[in-house]
C-alpha cells in the first residue's frame, strides 16, 4: 500500500493540469447556458439582461459554501441593451499556484479564458 501512494503523490503534479482543464468544462458549460438564455431574454425584450435571475439562471450551491458541488461563481459582469458579458471564477485554487481560473463569454458567444489555473 505504501507503494501505491508514493505512485500517487509522483504521478499527481503531472495529473494536475488534466484535473484543471476536466473542471473548466464547468465553467464552459455554465457560460454557454447562460449566453442561451441571454440571446433568449434578447429576442424577448430587445436587450440583454445584468440579472442572472430574470434570465432563469439558478447558480448551484459552491462547494466553498457547503452548500452544493459548483467550483464557479457565475456572474453577469455587463450588460448594455447589445452587448453583454458573463464571467465564471473559480471558487477552488485547484493546482494550488495562487492562481484562480476565470473564464468569460459575450453576447457573440466568444468563450475565452482570462486566467489559466
Amino acid at each position: 500500500m505504501v507503494i501505491i501512494g508514493i505512485l500517487v503523490l509522483l504521478a499527481l503534479p503531472s495529473l494536475m493540469p488534466l484535473i484543471s482543464r476536466t473542471r473548466s468544462i464547468e465553467a464552459k458549460q455554465a457560460l454557454k447556458h447562460v449566453h442561451t438564455l441571454e440571446k433568449t431574454y434578447f429576442y424577448e425584450f430587445s436587450k440583454f439582461s445584468n440579472d442572472l435571475n430574470a434570465l432563469g439562471y439558478e447558480q448551484e450551491g459552491l462547494v466553498t459554501e457547503n452548500q452544493g458541488n459548483a467550483n464557479y461563481l457565475v456572474e453577469i459582469v455587463e450588460a448594455t441593451p447589445t452587448s453583454f458579458l458573463a464571467r465564471a471564477t473559480a471558487q477552488v485554487d485547484f493546482d494550488g499556484d495562487g492562481e484562480f481560473n476565470v473564464w468569460e463569454i459575450d453576447q457573440k458567444g466568444n468563450l475565452v479564458e482570462i486566467i489559466k489555473d
